[in-house]
């Protein structure tokens, strides 16, 4: 059986006195997607985190790629892609240049190329000279999607992916979610509610106080889960 891409064991991350993620098991094996729901302050962000090697975590620890993310250097963060609430992108650059930076950083072959690529599967080539400055929140948001995929990394980390966006973006950035998983990329997303990832193969879990548990379907009426979601398979 092939190692896990991410494994915890007894993870935890307290805030001063404020404890967002205790004793919290996860693993999640090379290929697959999970999405991890919760509402606002309930440790998906901090979790996600963690998993980059940005956050250290107070209790337990993670490993990822088999390496304990307290550790993590170069030749392991060049493996993960990230999508996070902010953007890391330049106001004051082009959408094309933004992406052509992040190609050229990561040493990425015909880099102008690659990003005239991603700029037109996100519905983007005609806003390729804009400046970021000037983008919606949703434009902004895909050209931030583009920017985490573009160097093929092996682990994509997506929270909220599919906020402030349309219904158009919306699907566009599914459909990518969706082709780099079919390429063998592990992603972990996270959600409020797993509305939205609609035929994706994501395993589904849930934020409790502060513990990554199955998600549970028994009450999917009252809380409007999704049942064509993947349960996690057993270890």
């Amino acid at each position: 059986m092939a190692a896990p891409v991410i494994e915890t064991h007894a993870l935890g991350k307290t805030f001063g006195l404020t404890p967002v993620l205790q004793e919290t098991e996860f693993r999640l094996s090379p290929g697959r997607g999970a999405i991890v729901i919760g509402g606002n302050g309930c440790g998906k962000s901090t979790l996600l985190s963690i998993f980059a090697g940005l956050v250290a975590p107070s209790e337990g620890y993670a490993l990822v790629f088999g390496e304990d993310t307290r550790r993590f250097g170069p030749r392991y963060r060049r493996r993960i892609g990230m999508m996070s609430h902010q953007s890391f992108l330049y106001p004051n650059l082009t959408a094309r240049e933004n992406l052509e930076f992040y190609a050229r950083l990561y040493e990425v072959s015909a880099p102008r190329e690659v990003a005239e690529s991603w700029l037109a599967r996100l519905g983007l080539a005609d806003s390729a000279g804009d400046r970021v400055r000037t983008f919606s929140r949703g434009m902004e948001q895909r050209l931030a999607a583009a920017r985490a995929m573009i160097h093929g990394p092996s682990l994509l980390l997506l929270d909220e992916p599919f906020a402030g966006l349309d219904p158009d973006g919306a699907a566009r950035v599914r459909t990518l979610i969706k082709s780099v998983l079919d390429e063998g990329c592990s992603i972990v997303a996270t959600a409020h509610t797993p509305f939205g990832v609609e035929g994706i193969e994501f395993e589904v879990y849930e934020i409790v106080r502060g513990q990554v548990v199955p998600y549970q379907e028994e009450d999917a009426p009252r809380r409007g889960r999704l049942r064509s979601l993947l349960r996690p398979r057993p270890s």
